[in-house]
C-alpha cells in the first residue's frame, strides 16, 4: 500500500515539477531576465532530484556502491534546488548580498552530497538530512524575506514557510520512522512519508507564484520608475521649449499657460522694454547688446520673487507675472532693478528701461491687461523721450572732445 502511494505521490510531483521548470524555461526565454536564471536552475535540479528518485526505485540496484551514487546525486540536486531559490531570492532584495562564485557553490554543495553518499545507508537517513537541510535552508530565507518588504515577497516568503514548515515535519516523521527499531513509530508515519511528495508539490506552487509575482512586482516597480524619469524628461524638455537660452528667462510659448494662470487666479503684469537697446547694438556690438540682455533679465530675477514669472517677450522686451498687488513694493522693486542697472559693468553700459503696469483680477481678461501693460509701457517711454535724448547729446559730445 505504502509503495503505491509513494509511486502516486512521486508522479505528482514529477508532473508538477515539468511543469513548472518547463513554466521557467518558457518565461526567461521570453522575458530574457537575468534574476530568472537561478530559478530556472532551482527547478531543473529540483526535476533532477525526481529524475535520480525514479531511476532508482525503477532500477532498484543493490549494493553500497550504488545506493552512495543515488544518494550523492539525490543530495546535490535537491540542495542545489534550495541554493538556488534561495539565491533567486536574494536577486530581488532591495539591498542585494553580494553573490558567491556559481563554481564555489558548486564544489562546496558537491562536497557535501559526497560525503552524505558516504555516511548515509539507509532512506530514512536520507529524507532526515535532506528535508533538515530545506526546513533551514527555506526557513530563514523565509524570515528574511518577511522582514524586508513584506509587500514586495509576501508570497514567496509564504510558499518558502510553507515547504519548511512541511520539511519540518518530514525531518521528524523519518527521524521517528528511523528509530522505529527501537520504539516502533505510529503506523500513520509510513504513510505520511508515502505521499509526502504531493505535500511538496502543492508548496512548490505556491513558491512558483511567489516567484512569478515577486519578478512582476520588480517590472511594475521599473515601469513606474520608468514613467516617472519619462515625466521628468517631459517636464525638463518642455522647460527647454519654453525657456530662452540667452537670458534664462521664459519665452513666448510659455504666455499661453501663464496667461491661463492669470486668468485663473489673477496677477500683476509689468511690461519692461530696454531704452535705445538699438544704439547699444549699433555702436558696441551685438555681443555687448546680448550681454545687457542677460544682465537685464539678471536684475529682475534678484528682485522677483521665486515664484514670479518672468517672459522674453521679444527682443528687448520682458513681462514679469507677479502675485504682487501692492503698488508700493512693486514700485519699490521697480526702484530696486534701475539702481542695479544705473551703472556700467564690465563691457556693458548702465541700462535703462521703461515699464508698464497692468493689474488682472480673477476671471479677468490678461490678454487685454497685457496689452494696457504695453501701452503703459510706450506712454512712460515717450514721456522719457526729451529726457533721454539730452542724455545721448551729451554722451556725444563727450565723446566728441574726447
Amino acid at each position: 500500500m505504502e509503495l503505491m502511494l509513494w509511486r502516486w505521490s512521486t508522479m505528482v510531483q514529477a508532473t508538477s515539477v515539468v511543469l513548472i521548470a518547463g513554466f521557467f524555461i518558457a518565461l526567461a526565454h521570453s522575458l530574457g531576465r537575468d534574476e530568472l536564471r537561478s530559478w530556472v536552475g532551482a527547478w531543473l535540479a529540483n526535476l533532477a532530484a525526481l529524475l535520480v528518485t525514479i531511476v532508482f526505485w525503477l532500477l532498484r540496484p543493490e549494493g553500497v556502491f550504488a545506493f552512495g551514487v543515488a544518494t550523492t546525486a539525490y543530495l546535490f540536486s535537491k540542495t542545489m534546488f534550495v541554493v538556488l531559490l534561495i539565491d533567486g531570492a536574494a536577486g530581488f532584495s532591495i539591498r542585494r548580498p553580494a553573490r558567491p562564485s556559481y563554481a564555489g557553490v558548486l564544489a562546496v554543495v558537491a562536497m557535501l552530497s559526497l560525503s552524505g553518499g558516504l555516511v548515509i545507508r539507509t532512506i530514512d537517513q536520507l529524507g532526515l538530512v535532506q528535508a533538515a537541510v530545506i526546513c533551514l535552508g527555506l526557513g530563514a530565507s523565509a524570515i528574511s524575506l518577511a522582514r524586508s518588504h513584506f509587500d514586495r515577497h509576501g508570497w514567496l516568503a509564504t510558499g518558502f514557510a510553507i515547504r519548511a514548515l512541511l520539511a519540518l515535519a518530514e525531518s521528524a516523521a523519518y527521524a521517528m520512522h528511523w528509530n522505529g527499531a527501537n520504539n516502533p513509530a505510529p503506523a500513520f508515519l509510513a504513510t505520511f512519508i508515502s505521499v509526502h511528495s504531493s505535500f511538496d508539490a502543492g508548496a512548490e506552487w505556491v513558491i512558483a507564484l511567489g516567484c512569478v509575482l515577486t519578478l512582476y512586482s520588480r517590472i511594475q516597480g521599473e515601469l513606474t520608475q520608468s514613467n516617472t524619469e519619462l515625466k521628468h524628461a517631459q517636464v525638463q524638455l518642455r522647460d527647454l521649449l519654453h525657456r530662452d537660452q540667452l537670458t534664462d528667462a521664459l519665452n513666448r510659448r510659455a504666455l499661453p499657460s501663464l496667461l491661463r494662470e492669470a486668468h485663473a487666479g489673477g496677477a500683476t503684469l509689468l511690461f519692461f522694454d530696454l531704452d535705445d537697446f538699438k544704439r547699444i547694438n549699433d555702436q558696441l556690438g551685438h555681443h555687448v547688446g546680448d550681454t545687457c540682455l542677460f544682465r537685464f533679465a539678471g536684475a529682475l530675477r534678484a528682485v522677483f520673487a521665486a515664484h514670479d514669472r518672468i517672459v522674453r517677450y521679444a527682443g528687448d522686451e520682458f513681462v514679469v507675472f507677479t502675485q504682487e498687488g501692492d503698488a508700493d513694493i512693486i514700485a519699490e522693486r521697480i526702484r530696486r532693478v534701475r539702481s542695479d542697472l544705473a551703472s556700467a559693468s564690465g563691457p556693458t553700459p548702465s541700462i535703462h528701461f521703461s515699464v508698464g503696469i497692468a493689474h488682472v483680477d480673477p476671471g479677468d481678461d490678461p490678454e487685454a491687461a497685457l496689452l494696457k501693460a504695453d501701452r503703459a509701457m510706450y506712454a512712460a517711454k515717450s514721456a522719457r523721450v526729451p529726457e533721454m535724448r539730452s542724455k545721448y547729446q551729451r554722451e556725444a559730445r563727450a565723446d566728441l572732445s574726447g
